[in-house]
């Protein structure tokens, strides 16, 4: 497996199936690990950096979602497009490619898996899976983690837990976040209420490619925001109440908009399908926004004729590292929005 051959399949986490899948476009656990009596990634020089490195790279290879048709990749190897294409697919940080020297990715086959090497912390383990599977998420990253604990010494206290470059990472090391669509909060004039509620209760919410980034295309991404003095259970367990009741808040939207407003409703769906099949040059964020109200079209049963999975994939392939990739050139703004429209109609039809 090389890099170019991410292109020619859909990501594992895109599929469109686990549970509540209509809503819940994705699940994701995050284990931040350090190694022992070695510097921070934050902090180290170039020189410590490649020592990590080093130490790291035998025990990620050795890895079976990694060994068999994984990707191994070393960051300065890898060109700015590429770089914006791993973003793009969710595989890797802004903060991994900020300074490339020292720094590398893990990946398995399927993309469900991911390890950075010296972003802020010395790894950073993501296992991201389709639909609300925290559980499925947590139970591969534990095999994966107790795997390299085998090869590797980690930096661990017996009163805090694991050491991190970040103290609200420390004690589990863990990040549970779930991926929410959640358009009918939005046309409802809900979703505020909805994050302040969720706030208050120890989550953050951030946009589609994480941190830094908005709710572009009504998605939403919800983690917990420490993970000092609970279990792993303990953590998942109280993000999965809490997102249960956004599903149901946002079931309930659903509900309201096809009884209350549904010929408005259907307006909204169909004039988005149609400017997708039609259209001849579309922005990024204008794909984004009318892509999020076919899928909640398909997810209601007002339009019939594609898939989620199709639905889901073009909230990727559109992004521009992407188009520059089927394209195999650098395309201007322009360019990139004539190949986008094409892309979609090549697609929806």
């Amino acid at each position: 497996m090389n890099l170019d051959d991410l292109l020619k399949q859909t990501s594992g986490w895109l599929k469109g199936t686990g549970s509540h899948s209509e809503i819940i476009f994705s699940s994701r656990i995050r284990l931040a690990r350090n190694l022992e009596k070695i510097i921070f990634s934050n902090l180290a020089s170039k020189a410590q950096l490649m020592q990590t490195l080093s130490i790291v790279e035998p025990a990620l290879k050795s890895l079976e979602s990694i060994k068999k048709d994984g990707l191994f990749l070393k960051m300065e190897d890898v060109s700015e497009v590429n770089s914006q294409l791993l973003i793009e697919r969710h595989l890797i940080s802004k903060e991994l490619i900020s300074e490339k020297n020292g720094r590398a990715v893990a990946i398995s086959s399927d993309e469900t898996v991911s390890i950075m090497v010296n972003e802020e912390d010395h790894l950073r383990l993501q296992v991201l899976k389709p639909g609300f599977s925290l559980e499925d998420c947590w139970k591969a990253a534990e095999k994966i983690d107790s795997a390299l604990e085998k090869k590797l010494n980690f930096a661990f206290s017996a009163k805090l837990g694991y050491l991190t470059a970040c103290p609200t990472n420390t004690g589990t090391g863990m990040r549970a976040s779930v991926m929410l669509h959640l358009p009918a909060l939005v046309l409802t004039k809900q979703i505020n209420r909805v994050i302040q509620a969720i706030v208050k209760l120890g989550l953050t919410v951030r946009g589609l490619f994480g941190e830094g980034t908005e709710a572009a295309g009504n998605f939403f991404q919800i983690s917990n925001q420490v993970s000092l003095g609970r279990s792993e259970m303990e953590i998942i367990d109280n993000i999965k109440r809490i997102i249960n009741q956004v599903f149901e808040y946002e079931q309930n939207a659903r509900q309201t908009l096809s009884t209350k407003n549904k010929s408005k409703l259907e307006d909204q769906v169909w004039r988005s399908y149609g400017i997708l099949k039609n259209a001849r040059i579309i922005t990024s964020s204008e794909a984004i926004e009318l892509l999020s109200n076919v899928r909640l079209g398909f997810d209601l049963g007002l339009l019939k004729g594609a898939n989620q999975e199709t639905i889901n994939e073009l909230f990727i392939l559109t992004q521009p590292a992407h188009l520059q990739k089927l394209e195999e050139k650098t395309l201007t703004a322009n360019k990139r929005d004539i190949k986008r429209a094409e892309l979609i109609r090549q697609k929806m039809n």
